[in-house]
């Protein structure tokens, strides 16, 4: 049924059934597990009510469902490949079973076998499309059943992925799904980042199993698959790919971009005009029912407003697809932004430009953990908060630390004006010593999940810059990761390592502590330094805390050598820290141009786990500098 003649009662009946689901699923008795340290937005959480935002803000639809909620869990031997005849309890979907907030927080070993299972409805107005289930990430190996039919099977613990429900279905009466996971962690070679079964030092605790939304949608049989808007800031020009999978017949896309609710470019685009003569007959032998297509639209956009941290500005971008009578079969909602980043020269110095400008990178290591969700935040205003809390604190860069977060998280980036260096996630794929792939198996499986986790994010505009490796951690074939990333993406920076080792690769010559050489072709950074900090009792993770320095009372400085403990956050250590990051930001605005550093990066945003040289708690609650004294100091006041 095409998208704008449905009625108003359809939409009714839809939430009537969402709301039965999630009353189905729902337990007054539910509540975290006793985990060690929670945040504020751990109550915030319940079976109604667990991330139910739209969970794809690049490409919307006004129809879906959430099937975040209480599932039933049971965690089996691995070798065990059938379903469980009985279930253990009830987990919050989408935290992993390590989390407190997934009610279960228990370990999943890499000889267990992790299964989940709940029910849902499809509306009946929905039956005439296409039935889409959309899985966020999970890690890391899934299997999907549907009322007993394997849908198929995923490896990978961050790209999102989906299955056209297509036959499973029958009817529009209840559906049992059931998804089974494995999750080798730090005993594979996957890609899993900062994760390990023995916690501890700067490595965290695991995430296994579902850790981003589950949920359902309706697509049309002819309906637009993907959108990628690349901006040419300078010529004022949004080139826009939009990807569709149609019948064969002639279609047209038309793309609409807005500046709030007034148009400021349009454009169209036949699709499917190809299709005719000798590939028509092909398609009628082979019998092809849909055909994957593609068409490019150039909007000019006159005065065109660009995206910066200073002024985040946002273009909104509405997408329709027609048939030959000029029916609308499909639309969708997504915003694009006119900025470019590139590597620039100025006063003998290589430097990051910001649509035409330089610009030095103020940031700090962000590494997206939480002490109740893990891999994943309690709320999407937990989600906004680090944001603006980075913000806050005058930074206009994060660097994203071996993580790719939910889209979510990028869009609040996107509309808050905050830059991102993304590292990819490491695994055991590489070794440094070699620049060689440790098997075949291993290079070909993380090296793809890269590339789709880059297309995944790549229509974000807060993302500046890709991290291929972090010091040698699975890194191989450095020239050519940095080479293949750059020509996938040649809109972006690419720093071809982070720390070390660095093979001349890339736009970015990025060192680990100290002040970086300079570079005739390369962008010079620190991204991870000043590893300081203070404990905060009442708010800290169990167990020792640790920092490469803190305060010393006696001197009122800072430790020199080994300490005993970190200083607890008190007024005097507080104006030690914060007088300490104020010198540390001060010196880009003020010896930047000197001696050829674009960027700093402080690590970190803030504590985790026993880490604990964050600028704020691990639980968010508590700021252990002055932010506006270090949102001065970013300006060089």
């Amino acid at each position: 049924m095409p998208i704008h003649t449905r009625s108003v009662s359809i939409l009714a009946s839809w939430a009537a059934i969402v709301v039965l689901i999630q009353s189905a699923n729902a337990s007054d008795s539910w509540h975290p597990a006793d985990g060690p340290l929670l945040t504020g937005w751990t109550k915030e959480v319940t079976p109604e009510h667990v991330l139910s935002e739209y969970p794809r803000p690049t490409l919307v639809r006004p129809l879906w469902q959430c099937l975040n909620g209480l599932w039933d869990y049971a965690i089996t031997p691995l070798a065990q490949t059938r379903r469980p005849d009985a279930y253990a309890g009830r987990i919050m979907v989408p935290f992993c079973i390590e989390s407190a907030l997934s009610g279960v927080m228990k370990p999943l070993l890499p000889d267990q076998r992790l299964w989940y299972r709940r029910q849902f409805a499809i509306p009946a107005a929905w039956l005439e499309d296409r039935i889409v289930l959309h899985f966020g990430a999970v890690d890391w190996s899934t299997e999907v059943f549907v009322d007993g039919k394997s849908l198929g099977t995923h490896r990978g613990g961050y790209d999102a992925f989906s299955f056209d429900l297509g036959r499973a279905l029958h009817g529009s009466g209840a559906h049992e799904l059931v998804v089974s996971v494995s999750d080798p962690n730090d005993t594979g070679w996957q890609l899993r980042g900062k994760q390990s079964l023995h916690p501890g030092g700067a490595f965290y605790t695991a995430t296994s199993g579902i850790w981003q939304t589950v949920w359902l949608e309706p697509v049309p049989h002819s309906a637009i698959d993907c959108l990628h808007p690349v901006a040419d800031a300078a010529a004022g020009v949004l080139h826009l790919t939009v990807s569709a999978r149609t019948t064969p017949e002639p279609m047209t896309i038309s793309a609409r971009l807005s500046d709030g609710n007034t148009a400021v470019a349009s454009g169209e685009a036949a699709m499917n005009a190809e299709i005719r003569g000798d590939i028509k007959e092909n398609l009628a032998w082979y019998k092809a029912k849909e055909v994957w297509n593609q068409v490019v639209i150039d909007l000019p956009v006159s005065q065109a407003k660009t995206w910066s941290p200073d002024s985040p500005f946002l273009y909104g971008l509405t997408v329709e697809l027609r048939d030959g009578s000029g029916k609308i079969l499909d639309a969708v909602q997504s915003y694009a932004a006119m900025r470019s980043i590139a590597v620039g020269h100025e006063g003998g110095n290589t430097v990051p430009v910001l649509n035409g400008k330089p610009i030095l990178l103020q940031g700090a290591l962000e590494q997206g953990f939480w002490p109740d969700g893990i891999y994943t935040a309690p709320t999407d205003g937990a989600l906004r908060f680090d944001v603006e809390a980075a913000r806050k604190l005058g930074l206009n860069t994060i660097r994203k630390h071996i993580k790719i977060e939910p889209e979510r998280f990028y869009y609040w980036c996107d509309r808050l004006g905050l830059m991102v260096i993304q590292d990819f996630p490491s695994g055991g794929d590489g070794d440094s010593f070699t620049d060689m792939p440790t098997m075949p198996e291993a290079a070909s499986e993380c090296e793809m999940e890269r590339r789709i986790l880059l297309q995944q994010r790549w229509n974000h505009p807060s993302i500046i810059c890709w991290a291929m490796f972090n010091e040698g951690w699975g890194q191989y074939d450095t020239i050519r990761q940095a080479a293949w990333a750059k020509q996938l993406d040649p809109t972006r920076l690419i720093d071809e390592a982070s720390g070390f080792p660095r093979h001349g690769g890339g736009d970015v010559l990025d060192c680990h502590g100290g002040i970086p050489p300079r570079d005739a072709r390369r962008i010079s950074i620190d991204s991870e330094t000043c590893g300081f900090g203070l404990a905060v009792p009442g708010h800290s993770w169990p167990g020792k805390g640790w920092a490469t320095g803190t305060y010393d009372p006696i001197t009122d400085g800072m430790t020199k050598g080994d300490y005993d403990a970190l200083y607890p956050l008190d007024d005097k250590a507080k104006r030690w820290y914060t007088k300490e990051l104020v010198d540390f930001y001060r010196f880009l605005p003020r010896d930047g141009q000197r001696t050829g550093v674009s960027g700093n990066f402080k690590v970190q945003l803030y504590d985790l786990e026993n880490e604990c040289n964050g600028m704020l708690s691990y639980d968010r609650a508590v700021w252990k500098v002055d932010p506006a004294a270090i949102a001065g100091a970013c300006q060089g006041k």
